[in-house]
């Protein structure tokens, strides 16, 4: 299952967090893989660990030029590009009232437009190879109205349309395309505003507690595989059931 032998990957955000559980994921699966960041230090750490299947190369995704870069790189090292995982974003936690016009250009540059340029930018070389399959990494509040997400919201709601957009006219290239989305997840950035492991230390979810990074990129690797060979243009939800609904405490006032 999820074998991702002889397959290639890029990696946005990938030297910690979500993106370094995936980049560990896709070696662990067999896959080859480029992990993009500005984190250059992490970055380097972190394909040192993985060894002969793994790169790193800075990635600022902003940048079309760094972009054609890592692209240009990646088919050098490995031949071909087979999977783009856009994972790299920041992210904000305020009323959309108080939020600036230029924070708020800001963070769609990087969540929404550098999610476009990704993906322009790898199309050419995933035909080439035959195709391939991008999962660009949305979130719960690309699902659902969640307060104090204005600008970050908005990109991940951005990101989702986006998805389906590059499905429906990548689909006879043999390129499949889809969307992740993540609930609160235990990651080096989460855990620094307070964000615990752990049962009952998120009863917002009907299971109770926040996600791992793991949990996340087992479902990524899924969608980079084989075994997703039917499935574009899905928005697959890794939330714990947190945009199901309420739980059930909740709904009982306890």
């Amino acid at each position: 299952m999820n074998n991702l032998t002889g397959k290639t990957v890029i990696i946005t955000g990938g030297a910690r967090g979500i993106g370094g559980e995936v980049a560990r994921t896709v070696v662990a699966a067999g896959g080859n893989v480029v992990i993009g960041d500005v984190l250059d230090d992490e970055g380097k750490a972190l394909a040192t660990e993985l060894g002969d299947q793994a790169r790193y190369v800075h990635l600022d995704v902003t940048s079309e030029e760094e972009w054609q870069a890592a692209v240009a790189y990646t088919t050098a090292e490995f031949g071909r590009v087979d999977g783009l995982v856009n994972n790299a974003g920041i992210s904000t936690g305020m009323p959309f009232e108080t939020e600036s016009v230029e924070r708020f250009r800001k963070v769609l540059d990087v969540n929404l437009v550098g999610v476009f340029a990704g993906m322009k930018t790898v199309v050419p070389a995933m035909k080439e190879a035959g195709g391939g399959s991008i999962v660009n990494i949305s979130s719960a509040a690309g699902l659902m109205g969640l307060a104090l997400t204005g600008s970050y919201g908005a990109s991940k709601w951005g990101v989702r349309g986006l998805t389906k957009i590059a499905a429906v006219e990548q689909g006879t290239a043999r390129i499949r395309v889809n969307s992740v989305h993540p609930g609160m997840t235990y990651t080096p950035m989460t855990a620094q505003v307070g964000i615990q492991q752990g049962e009952g230390n998120y009863p917002n979810t009907p299971m109770g507690r926040v996600g791992e990074a793991d949990e996340i990129a087992k479902a990524i690797v899924f969608l980079l595989s084989d075994d997703s060979s039917y499935v574009t243009g899905a928005e697959l939800a890794v939330d714990g059931g947190w945009t199901t609904g309420p739980t059930v405490k909740y709904v009982m006032g306890q």
